[in-house]
């Protein structure tokens, strides 16, 4: 029932909706006669078909979508026969296709390149969605049939993919609340269909911040540091707000901003961070911090409504990690070490600061500007020298296909006939070794007004043998775009973004299950990170960097003693890396940890938010945390509730296994293939860890991310 757990998914993240037939508007109406929505696309493997969608198609498609399921699933509660695998299971994977079809769409674009109508939707409805989910979860007839086929799983004659289905189901009906009395059932629907809208309203919140707080600057001089290119790209963005002569300095949805490491003028810096760090805090119509300590309360409530002590402790339960304790311990063996090594790195930037005749105090604002200084004293480059050496089309097709082809034979084809949502969306299809057809990629690279922050990736079309479908994967950036004519270089941490998210669309590539519950990236959230986080390896891979870092205009190699120097960097600053990371974490546990009685009021979040930080012994001025809790939406908003530390716990996994790379060769067929076919072609078919032991044949040995990061 892919439908339904996209739809649970989409709920928890505030983007739910559907609506009522009665309230369709006049071109809604109309949308109804020819909704691209209502059949499975024509177009290969099922691409949402972008060029006939339009906004009114949306509320018709949602609306049919969730009453065709309700229908389906009424068949199969409703049903005399005693339940079986196949009259109840199956029913349940294959009920919702439509709602499937137009969620996958309606949610992406909301995220990749929304408007108004789309805003107004989600914002509206958020709550529907939400309520259509715990219709079918808090069924007690359908629950019944579930429930009996759990207790007699054993006993069927079920296969191992099969009988993990049924076990996965009891667990979300459970966990849903079925078993709660008819006032706990209503209460917890009043309560998932109020954080569907909270969660809708923090994510606009967000998006409409950051581009209101866009930092204007009247004079090109306060701008020394900046490239040309950089200088450019400000020229260009006042220009899309109508700022003529000025110059407009977006801002990322990170507590950092990429123009910092290169500002000269230190109270340009200042305005830029203070006003990063104040975002959604400061009053007025995007203030969040009452939606935040609404939703905390709301989330601690329900975890006690389901017996679990907190919120934390009710979706750990779910994760590798099991328990709060667990988390709770990992984060804290790390925190010591990283600000240690967080406060000699600011030693060594205080001193940069003095040799230069400042009499500075180092703070938030100095960090990366003279993090730059220390590296290129130290190493003798700076960041900015590698750019032209990363042109992002060269990166893509020399590094990051070439690395997929090295190691798992896969080849790639432009398919620039198909459509697409934006201009800047291209389309490849991807074929397997041999060249058997596997999927369609799409690269949707550069950051805009209409998208949100961050780097993601999304499936539109998930692979199922059940449902005979093939992946259609995307890739999201949010690269500055050049003025035209100008070529895209990137920046190094750019480039491993790239590699990055890309290792989450292998994983949606290569899934190969029956059922698509299991498909693609459906693994606990503290796993899913891993994959990814190991395809950032062949970005510093001798073989695949040869490939792609040329010069954009000379076609000349980086030269060795450059590529020397970035290998030399790679525990560079990682104090501050870590600590940032950590903080954020230590954040996100915090607010996820507390009863609903003690859960601050809005008043109150930046008291509660310093005392969380000083607690965990992160509390460093000089290192904000990467998110602060007004505008960190993986926690509110993407499903990363009690959930950010994940990075980290995949980390061990990730640098363990790029140990037996190393010491198997690395980038060859046969190591890509063992890491396909015992890992990333399983989905969430098999239990996560024991994914990792079939792969690595051994136990997770957290030592290689200690080395890696410099705290060992």
């Amino acid at each position: 029932m892919r439908s339904m757990k996209s739809a649970m998914a989409a709920a928890a993240a505030g983007l739910a909706l559907a609506i009522g037939a009665g309230s369709l508007g006049a071109a809604e109406q109309e949308a109804m006669t020819d909704n691209p929505f209502f059949a499975a696309s024509p177009l290969p493997y099922q691409l949402p078909p972008f060029d006939r969608v339009d906004d009114a198609h949306y509320r018709p498609a949602f609306e049919r979508g969730m009453a065709e399921q309700i229908a389906e699933i009424a068949a199969i509660a409703g049903a005399s026969d005693p339940p079986t695998f196949e009259n109840t299971i199956i029913p349940l994977e294959m009920s919702g296709r439509l709602l499937d079809r137009v969620a996958s769409t309606f949610f992406s674009l909301a995220s990749a390149d929304t408007n108004d109508a789309i805003n107004a939707i989600r914002n509206e409805m958020a709550p529907r969605l939400a309520a259509h989910t715990d219709r079918i979860l808090l069924d007690g007839d359908l629950f019944a049939r579930v429930e009996a086929l759990y207790e007699q799983r054993t006993a069927l004659d079920l296969d191992d993919e099969s009988r993990r289905l049924v076990e996965e189901y009891y667990v979300d009906f459970v966990r849903a609340g079925a078993r709660l009395s008819d006032a706990g059932k209503e209460r917890m629907q009043a309560i998932n269909a109020r954080l569907a809208a909270l969660s809708s309203r923090f994510t606009q919140n967000v998006l409409d911040e950051v581009n209101a707080s866009a930092v204007v600057v009247d004079s090109r001089e306060e701008l020394a540091g900046l490239s040309e290119g950089r200088i450019a790209a400000t020229v260009a963005a006042a220009a899309a707000r109508d700022l003529e002569g000025q110059f407009v300095i977006p801002l990322l949805n990170t507590s950092g901003q990429p123009a910092l490491d290169s500002l000269e003028d230190r109270g340009l810096r200042e305005r830029i961070t203070r006003t990063s760090l104040a975002r959604n805090s400061r009053g007025g119509e995007y203030d969040n911090r009452g939606v935040i300590t609404e939703m905390a309360r709301l989330r601690a409530e329900r975890a006690a409504m389901l017996g679990y002590p907190n919120h934390a402790a009710y979706i750990l339960e779910r994760q590798t990690a099991r328990t709060v304790a667990a988390v709770n311990e990992r984060l804290a063996s790390l925190a010591p070490p990283a600000v240690a090594n967080a406060e000699r790195e600011a030693a060594d930037l205080q001193a940069m600061a003095a040799a230069e005749g400042t009499d500075l105090e180092l703070a938030a604002w100095d960090w990366s500007y003279y993090t730059e200084k220390v590296r290129a004293e130290r190493y003798a480059f700076d960041a900015s020298q590698l750019r032209p050496y990363f042109e992002m089309d060269n990166v893509l097709e020399n590094g990051v296909f070439f690395a997929a082809n090295r190691l798992y034979g896969l080849t790639f084809e432009a398919r620039p006939e198909l459509p697409v949502y934006h201009p800047d969306v291209r389309v490849w299809e991807v074929f397997d070794a041999g060249g058997a057809p596997l999927g369609l990629f799409l690269g949707d690279f550069y950051a805009r007004p209409s998208k949100r922050g961050g780097a993601w990736m999304n499936a539109y079309v998930s692979q199922s043998h059940l449902l005979e479908t093939a992946p259609v994967v995307a890739n999201h950036l949010n690269v500055p775009k050049p003025p035209d004519g100008e070529p895209t270089l990137l920046t190094f941490d750019e480039v491993t973004t790239m590699f990055h998210e890309f290792g989450h669309a292998l994983h949606g590539f290569f899934s190969d299950v029956r059922y698509p519950y299991f498909a693609g990236t459906s693994v606990p959230r503290d796993f899913v990170e891993y994959p990814s986080q190991v395809n950032e390896m062949w970005s510093t891979w001798p073989e695949v960097l040869r490939n792609y870092a040329v010069h954009h205009e000379t076609g000349e190699p980086m030269p060795a003693d450059l590529l020397d120097k970035v290998l030399a960097t790679q525990q560079f600053n990682q104090g501050f890396a870590t600590t940032e990371y950590l903080a954020a974490s230590l954040l996100d546990q915090a607010w996820h940890q507390l009863t609903a009685e003690e859960v601050p009021d809005a008043a109150g979040v930046e008291a509660f938010e310093a005392a969380a930080l000083e607690a965990a012994g992160v509390a460093l001025d000089t290192v904000p945390p990467r998110y602060r809790s007004t505008y960190f939406s993986h926690i509110w908003s993407s499903g990363y509730s009690a959930g950010y530390y994940s990075y980290i716990w995949s980390e061990v996994l990730d640098a363990d296994s790029v140990e037996w790379f190393k010491e198997n060769g690395g980038l060859r067929r046969g190591n890509g293939d063992h890491f396909r076919s015992t890992l990333l072609s399983k989905g969430g078919s098999i239990e996560a860890l024991d994914l990792f032991r079939a792969f690595r044949g051994a136990d997770p040995d957290i030592r290689p991310l200690l080395v890696r990061r410099g705290l060992n």
